[in-house]
């Protein structure tokens, strides 16, 4: 009998393959865009806030700081060094985490400001004003500008909120994940929540890295999702605020002039470049994205499902959070999804500022994060 003829096939490594993917995408707005980010490089971390004792709570994601205030980063002399660092290391470790803070509402709202001032937005983003509180401008504006927004376990369960208790009969608890704010034309970069009162146990908060949502998926598929562009809705808040007794206003700017009208919907690409970083990330989720743009009702029931599933499922790419009163968290909405844990059935309030961005965008010169630390020689 003759033997039998066998064929050795290498393949190549995921390094390889990354290298190796040319993406397909839209550009970033052009120069003459109110939404374009100044930044024309990714931002260094220039460690300066290496002198604070901290750690990472998952190789993926998450650093928690030991013994920083955060008013202290406000009256520095170096401020604005400080606040640029602090700035990066977010878009870079996703989500950053500080307890015992004494941070008032004012200095939240004027951090928020200057952390994303840091990183280059464009000139006519500010502050985030969420359409619910569009309506009763005394109690959201302070001199001028806006103030935090009240996060309440009472509010949430009148209204609704984004876990949809009046329209949404799953009881799975990753329904409530999402990004803040991703149905604005132009969305939240920065988001900074502070606990001031806690159940006795329960109300953690979950992030999952779509950075390394991303990677979890093979090149090819990458590539086809690079082309996609997908609707973010926000238009059940209409309804929300029927049952709140309030009203949005349409002809208020939420942060930036793209960000005006009662139409709570955008169009925002599938895979997005986030310009601190230069690196790409997932950027759709179960609160706010209604349909993927493209593709038939089935294909979009296929894809969005599959890639929930893969943050859901993956928990290496994920981290929690248990509160303590007085501590903050800031994370990057463009590269990271959270969701509050409702497992209590006490009050639990705080209150959270979010800086308005960047129009989201795709460049295809942007690489994975696991390839740009590898090219950097970083672990994170």
């Amino acid at each position: 009998m003759p033997p039998i003829a066998t064929q050795t096939v290498t393949s190549p490594t995921n390094e390889e393959r990354n290298a190796t993917l040319k993406l397909r995408g839209s550009s970033p707005p052009s120069e003459a865009s109110s939404g374009r980010s100044r930044l024309t490089a990714p931002m260094q971390y220039q460690g300066l806030l290496d002198k604070y004792e901290s750690f990472e709570l998952t190789p993926s994601l998450g650093r928690e700081f030991k013994d920083l205030q955060l008013t202290d980063l406000l009256k520095a002399p170096n401020s604005d060094a400080l606040l640029a660092d602090l700035a990066v290391l977010i878009s870079r470790r996703g989500v950053v985490f500080l307890r015992d803070q004494n941070i008032s509402s004012e200095d939240m709202m004027e951090l928020s400001k200057r952390l994303a001032d840091a990183t280059q937005r464009p000139r006519e983003s500010t502050l985030s004003i969420h359409p619910l509180e569009s309506d009763t401008a005394p109690e959201i504006m302070v001199g001028g500008n806006p103030k935090t927004t009240d996060i309440s376990a009472s509010r949430q369960r009148k209204s609704g909120g984004i876990s949809r208790f009046y329209d949404d009969v799953s009881r799975w608890a990753s329904q409530a994940f999402h990004t803040d704010i991703s149905f604005e034309n132009v969305p939240a970069d920065y988001s900074m929540l502070k606990i001031n009162t806690l159940p006795p146990t329960g109300g953690d908060t979950m992030w999952i890295n779509t950075y390394d949502l991303l990677d979890k998926m093979s090149p090819s598929f990458q590539e086809y999702l690079s082309t996609l562009e997908a609707e973010h809705s926000a238009e059940f808040f209409h309804d929300e605020a029927r049952r709140l007794g309030i009203k949005i206003r349409p002809e208020r700017e939420r942060g930036h002039p793209l960000n005006k009208g009662d139409h709570l919907t955008a169009v925002h690409p599938v895979v997005r470049t986030n310009p601190v970083t230069g690196w790409r990330s997932i950027y759709l989720n179960k609160g706010f994205t209604k349909r993927i743009l493209g593709v038939t009702k089935d294909e979009h029931d296929m894809i969005f499902d599959y890639i929930n599933r893969a943050g859901f499922q993956n928990h290496d790419i994920q981290c929690r959070f248990r509160w303590g009163k007085g501590s903050v968290a800031i994370w990057d909405n463009r590269c990271t999804w959270h969701c509050a844990t409702f497992d209590y059935e006490e009050e639990r309030a705080g209150e959270r500022a979010s800086s308005i961005g960047e129009v989201p965008y795709f460049d295809p010169k942007s690489v994975n994060r696991k390839h740009g630390l590898a090219q950097e020689g970083k672990a994170w």
